[in-house]
């Protein structure tokens, strides 16, 4: 079968739009947090869903971060994330189907998340989904969203031009980042209401909701 979008992607975040690790997240964050006698609460996760490790510790400590706590804490987070993921991990509703369907338009698909790689690589191995990406890129060592620097790194990687992509978020700041990238952006109700994600092009309660044709409307197909 003729692929009929082969110069076309899609950007798929991770957390909160393939795989629900939400309560994962705060509960490793908490516990990290709190090791070095850092209150942590389900408020300041949700404001900060979303960002990198950079962007999270810097908003909960501002100038008080430094690198040797930044390290500390980060790492902590991870390992112990990674550990509650093990087993724990499921694919959202209609992620396998949309998945499958971008698979046979011929759209070429990325993760392009604020997590670090060895956190993608697991869930991306738990999920049993490596074989739809064609790259997996991690924004933790760069500018984290709303700057748009993973989602340029995926393009770029992806070889597709940026008015060709469409990013799938669940979160403010990912959202604001495809925006500031020029990319169009469906946003999926599964971490903040739907008012939150106003600057998105497309919002859906669920992935079940994005057909073929939403796809052909936003890329002007």
């Amino acid at each position: 079968m003729t692929a009929k979008y082969p110069n076309h992607a899609v950007l798929w975040d991770m957390d909160g739009v393939l795989v629900n690790t939400g309560e994962l997240h705060y509960r490793s964050w908490k516990e990290a947090l709190a090791e070095v006698g850092t209150p942590f609460s389900h408020e300041q996760f949700t404001a900060t869903f979303g960002m990198n490790n950079a962007g999270i510790l810097e908003t909960v400590y501002g100038e008080d971060l430094t690198p040797e706590l930044y390290e500390q804490i980060s790492t902590r987070k991870e390992v112990s994330f990674r550990e509650m993921v093990k087993g724990n991990a499921e694919l959202l509703p209609g992620a396998d189907i949309l998945l499958d369907r971008f698979t046979s338009l011929g759209m070429k698909q990325a993760i392009a998340s604020s997590a670090p790689l060895e956190n993608i690589d697991v869930l991306v191995g738990e999920l049993n989904i490596g074989q739809y990406f064609d790259a997996l890129v991690s924004g933790a060592d760069m500018p984290g969203k709303p700057d748009p620097s993973v989602f340029l790194h995926s393009a770029r990687n992806l070889g597709v031009e940026i008015d060709n992509c469409i990013v799938i978020e669940d979160a403010i700041a990912g959202v604001e980042g495809a925006r500031r990238a020029g990319m169009k952006c469906i946003a999926v109700t599964t971490t903040n209401p739907a008012e939150a994600l106003a600057q998105a092009d497309h919002v859906v309660e669920s992935l079940h909701l994005v057909d073929e044709q939403t796809i052909s409307t936003l890329l002007n197909l």
